[in-house]
């Protein structure tokens, strides 16, 4: 099944390492060249099903929590989001290559 566009752009924001909600968002636009901007809404209620699904989980500790705000929530991708990630950017490159083999991809000047 295929996951939804800010589930899996929020799993790639937390492959690289632990981040809060707003770093996410910022790390969304940012490597969607501002294509993809999560709301509020968008990005904590799919952070609260990706908690629900065992994708992601909420950190207890972090570092650097002397520094930062006490009511920043921290998110950490699971094994089971890592896999399941992997299995959709998987999904989606099949799903290119089969797009790249149509006259889709064929360029016309």
């Amino acid at each position: 099944m295929a996951l939804p566009a800010a589930v899996l752009h929020i799993l790639i924001a937390l492959a690289d390492g632990d981040s809060h909600g707003y770093a996410i968002m910022q790390e969304v636009a940012a490597r969607t060249d501002g294509a993809l901007r999560l709301g509020p809404g968008t990005l904590y209620g799919s952070l609260k099903r990706m908690l629900h699904d065992g994708l992601i989980e909420e950190l207890d500790e972090r570092q650097g929590a002397g520094r930062d705000d006490a009511r920043r929530r921290y998110y950490r991708i699971t094994p089971r989001g890592r896999k399941t990630a992997r299995a959709e950017i998987a999904r989606l490159a099949k799903l290119v290559r089969q797009a790249r083999a149509t006259t889709l991809a064929v360029k016309h000047s």
